[in-house]
């Protein structure tokens, strides 16, 4: 099979795309690097699947260039370009069984019957799916069926393989082992994948680097947990993970918010209005001794406790009635001094989990 040495990087240049007057994506710029594993993460109408579909050859862009390994194949078909294809819904054949299915892409490619079947072999053991080679695809679990369908995409060995939500029909716990699965085979054949989803935790798990698409355009682009930890924009603070937005005002340098200055790990931003960002597992209950120079101190009321098992979300109402959650684990020394519904509490933000942003969203 492949490897990353001889997978190639992926540089897409002024891409553009309208469906009638609809602009979907607007001269967007990205590279992939060689082996990575890059994931296209947003909601509905980003332009996450439509810029998959461009790079596969399936939809045509308005403008642009997309350049494989040195070789430009914007106008190539999609059987030219050597890219391995894993549908949300499979696409498998229901009238072929296991076999035919994945050997398919190289009957296609004139294949002699024994390499086929070689191939074929030897992508059923690496996907898992041993044994299975008579069975028909309606016999198949969901899990069962993805794996062929992965398996379809790479027993040709192509040099790029594309996925588009294809763990979405599966239940969470099916899902989640799927992407440990996947991203174990990704790091063992170490081909250039790209992978489209609009679950964040996915991408966080799964991901060498994450684009977030907003309106066609790409946010931010980088590792999972410099998204997490350094968000720059408000909308990828609250599509990745959970998030309080506090109002806040800069001006001489600071950041203040009712009337007193905020500490921040953000450099000093333009005068103006920004949002703080702060997770809620960053948010700790305080007494007022004991505080450093650099943390901040919240005074609220608790509105509500919700138990989750492991964990519980204190949500709680700053002084100007701004509400702001809290997430703790259920440790004993954490409920032994749990406040109740009503009760005025101290909030603890240390300066390096405050996070600024700008006001545009």
């Amino acid at each position: 099979m492949s490897t990353a040495r001889s997978a190639p990087p992926i540089n897409i240049r002024g891409i553009a795309k309208r469906f009638g007057s609809v602009p979907v994506l607007s001269g967007l710029d990205l590279d992939v690097a060689s082996g990575e594993f890059l994931t296209l993460l947003g909601p509905s109408g980003s332009g996450k699947t439509t810029l998959l579909m461009i790079l596969a050859g399936f939809v045509r862009a308005n403008a642009g260039s997309i350049d494989i390994g040195g070789e430009e194949v914007i106008t190539k078909p999609p059987h030219k370009r050597n890219i391995g294809m894993v549908f949300q819904n499979y696409a498998l054949f229901p009238h072929m069984n296991v076999f035919h299915n994945i050997a398919f892409p190289l009957k296609q490619r004139r294949t002699s019957a024994a390499e086929t079947a070689e191939r074929v072999e030897k992508v059923l053991d690496l996907v898992q799916l041993q044994g299975l080679a008579d069975r028909r695809v309606d016999q198949l679990s969901g899990g069962q069926r993805q794996r062929v369908a992965l398996a379809r995409a790479i027993v040709f060995e192509p040099r790029i393989v594309l996925m588009d939500e294809p763990l979405s029909a599966l239940d969470k716990g099916l899902r989640e082992h799927m992407q440990i699965e996947l991203r174990s085979l990704h790091r063992r054949l170490g081909m250039t994948t790209v992978y489209v989803t609009h679950d964040q935790r996915e991408a966080i798990t799964m991901s060498d680097r994450i684009a977030v698409m907003n309106k066609g355009r790409i946010e931010q682009l980088d590792r999972p947990e410099t998204l997490y930890a350094r968000p720059r924009t408000r909308f990828v603070a609250g599509f990745i993970g959970e998030s309080n937005f506090i109002p806040v005002e800069s001006r001489d340098g600071s950041v203040w918010y009712a009337g007193k200055k905020v500490h921040t790990a953000s450099p000093s931003p333009s005068s103006g209005r920004h949002w703080l960002v702060v997770r809620p597992e960053r948010v700790r209950l305080a007494a007022d001794a004991g505080l450093g120079a650099n943390a901040n101190m919240l005074h609220a009321t608790v509105r509500d406790i919700v138990y989750q098992g492991d964990s519980f979300i204190c949500y709680a109402n700053l002084a100007d009635g701004q509400q702001i959650a809290l997430r703790d684990y259920c440790r004993s020394d954490v409920l032994a001094r749990l406040p109740v519904a009503g009760q005025p509490v101290q909030l603890r933000v240390d300066a390096e989990d405050a996070i600024l942003v700008a006001d545009e969203t």
